[in-house]
């Protein structure tokens, strides 16, 4: 049986989400869905960003717990047209159906399976676009001869490496010198063979070995 998720959200506490959910349930029983579960997003406005049950119907659509997702109409899901673009790619991505009552968008259907094929192109091109001005400020940022990524650390090595010779823990020397223990293991690991390092002796007075 096919399983569906129904979503409704209101924008205050004092509205109440059942019509939006027996217009769905009603569809339910028409389709012969089985509600596999239930979101519903109480006093959360649609501008925002995260709201816990859409959150939650989301982390449940990438497991696969449904099938189906359908809702009353688009605005009680999406806060703007690129959310619910993105919304709806994601939902193409992973196979899975969308229905939105108001609007009668059902990519069961070829009028909603075409809907998923524009909404998927824009969604790719709007990806594509982000990814090309990212290249172009790169580009730019390389001619005007600025630096890309994090300034190196300025690191004293031959401090970091009597600090460790005189005793103090990675964590200490790390602390110190405002680094991360990677760093400083970094620094360390390039030490040339035979420096001494932290718990080692160098005997005093110490002779050559001569030829037997």
């Amino acid at each position: 049986m096919t399983r569906a998720a129904l979503y409704a959200r209101v924008s205050t506490v004092d509205q109440h989400p059942e019509s939006q959910l027996l217009d769905l349930q009603q569809l339910a029983i028409h389709r012969g869905w089985e509600i596999a579960e239930t979101y519903i997003d109480r006093g959360v406005s649609g501008t925002r960003t995260r709201r816990p049950a859409l959150d939650r119907l989301m982390a449940d659509a990438a497991r696969h717990k449904f099938d189906i997702v359908a809702v009353a109409a688009f605005d009680r899901m999406a806060r703007s047209v690129r959310h619910l673009l993105e919304t709806l790619d994601e939902f193409n991505r992973l196979g899975m159906e969308f229905i939105s009552l108001r609007e009668n968008i059902d990519s069961s259907g070829p009028l909603g399976r075409a809907v998923f094929v524009i909404v998927g192109a824009v969604a790719q091109l709007e990806r594509d676009l982000i990814r090309e001005r990212v290249r172009s400020g790169m580009r730019r940022a390389r001619f005007e001869g600025r630096r890309l990524g994090r300034r190196p650390l300025d690191l004293d090595h031959a401090a970091i490496l009597r600090d460790r010779a005189r005793g103090l823990s990675l964590g200490q020397v790390a602390k110190l010198h405002q680094a991360s223990r990677t760093t400083i293991r970094r620094v360390l690991a390039a030490v040339p063979k035979g420096v001494p390092q932290a718990g080692s002796q160098v005997p005093e007075n110490r002779r050559p070995e001569t030829a037997a």
